[in-house]
């Protein structure tokens, strides 16, 4: 497809782009209890908002992150859904306290705080901390701990199907695993006769998502309480790396230097915002999403307006009233499936983390770090008094970057 698009064309493509992106971008708000019509208003916002800091320049869409998961998972049952996005919107405040440091010192700062030692254990440990979650539910239709082998059966089909696409999709559909392993899983369970549209039928083609939210429980003004903030913030370091990572390979598709121009402290910001504004809002926290730049590589286009196209029509289907009401009607086997996949890889990415570092864990000192960061992590190992504690994630995170700013990194030191 040749780069210079006009008319519907170009309109057609940007569509796409958020095709690409509807998969996963639904499937945070849908496994954490949050509303997926404010998840997509929300990723249309964000990413405007990111194209407005970074002058219209990089192609990059944004939407619901998957590192926060669990976090909002632990927040919205710990804190409450409202002290959950307050915390969720002071997460933002680490990209920007990032952006601000690299405007200072530049981008190699990120690597010297936050080397892949670090952040590569943080990924896996937010992976694998899910890992039940996924299994609890494939178990059965109603979450229960009961096996149902018809539930196991769709969801390992589901399973199936995603990796099938992984494996041998082709072309635009390499791009969506997560989109047609949803598909396939929900025919089948429409043709069980397990799917209820009750929801569907009485749901009104056009209203406004946050009035059903507030309703469902699925959203509620934000409040900012300290410990729920203490609990988030640090989970933020872990994607805030990863927008490093994004940044360099839209850079190597498009052949232009977006850590140069316009730097990467204005796409940290950015980012940083859209996470705050979607929070506020009642979304999930925003980031860069790679198959997106997949696409860009796939079709050879890399006008970012087409993302700015794409985060139009996010903002428009949010408003379609019986589009989220299909969205709450996947049986809960069909998302566990996808999560099994999902939250493996997740886990797998902090792996290929450290290998791409080349990081040797032979060495007393990474070996520490990674130690400690993943038994932490998975351990929920909590610090604090009173109101104010870290816990998990956050604190795994937390303790990585003091152990690698503390620790002697000369080889002399090492046993």
């Amino acid at each position: 497809m040749e780069e210079n698009l006009t008319g519907y064309r170009r309109t057609l493509v940007g569509i796409q782009m958020l095709f690409v992106a509807f998969g996963a971008l639904v499937l945070v708000p849908l496994l954490t209890g949050l509303d997926p019509s404010i998840a997509l208003f929300t990723a249309g916002i964000g990413t405007l908002i990111f194209h407005l800091i970074t002058r219209t320049s990089v192609p990059v869409f944004l939407a619901s992150s998957f590192a926060f998961i669990a976090p909002i998972q632990f927040g919205i049952k710990q804190f409450g859904i409202g002290e959950t996005l307050g915390g969720l919107a002071s997460a933002g405040l680490v990209y920007l306290a990032l952006a601000a440091l690299v405007k200072w010192r530049g981008p190699q700062v990120i690597e010297r705080f936050l080397p892949p030692v670090v952040t590569g254990p943080v990924i896996m440990v937010i992976g694998l901390k899910l890992a039940p979650v996924a299994v609890n539910m494939t178990k059965n239709f109603d979450a229960s701990d009961v096996l149902d082998p018809l539930a196991l059966a769709v969801a390992l089909i589901t399973l199936t199907t995603t990796v099938f696409v992984v494996m041998k999709g082709k072309k635009l559909f390499s791009l969506i695993p997560i989109l047609c392993g949803i598909i396939v899983g929900y025919a089948l369970c429409i043709i069980l006769g397990v799917v209820d549209f009750a929801a569907i039928r009485s749901a009104a083609w056009i209203s406004l998502p946050w009035i059903q939210a507030m309703r469902d429980g699925s959203y509620a003004l934000p409040v900012f309480d300290p410990a729920a903030i203490l609990y988030i913030l640090p989970v933020a370091l872990a994607p805030a790396i990863e927008h490093v990572g994004d940044v360099i390979a839209i850079s190597s598709v498009t052949g232009t230097d977006y850590l140069i121009k316009p730097g990467l402290h204005r796409t940290l910001a950015g980012d940083g915002l859209a996470t705050t504004t979607a929070a506020l809002l009642g979304g999930p926290p925003n980031t860069t999403y790679s198959e997106v730049t997949g696409a860009v590589a796939l079709l050879k286009v890399k006008d970012a307006g087409l993302m700015r196209i794409a985060a139009i029509a996010a903002i428009i289907l949010a408003f379609f009233g019986k589009l989220n009401a299909v969205l709450k009607t996947i049986p809960i086997p069909v998302m566990g499936g996808i999560m099994v996949l999902l939250f493996g890889m997740i886990a797998v990415v902090g792996i290929n983390t450290l290998v791409r570092a080349r990081v040797d864990l032979s060495r007393s000192r990474n070996l520490v770090i990674a130690a400690v960061i993943l038994v932490f992590g998975l351990g929920d190992m909590s610090l604090g008094a009173g109101e104010f504690q870290l816990a998990g994630i956050g604190l795994a995170g937390v303790v990585g970057v003091l152990l690698n700013a503390v620790l002697p990194n000369s080889k002399e030191t090492e046993n």
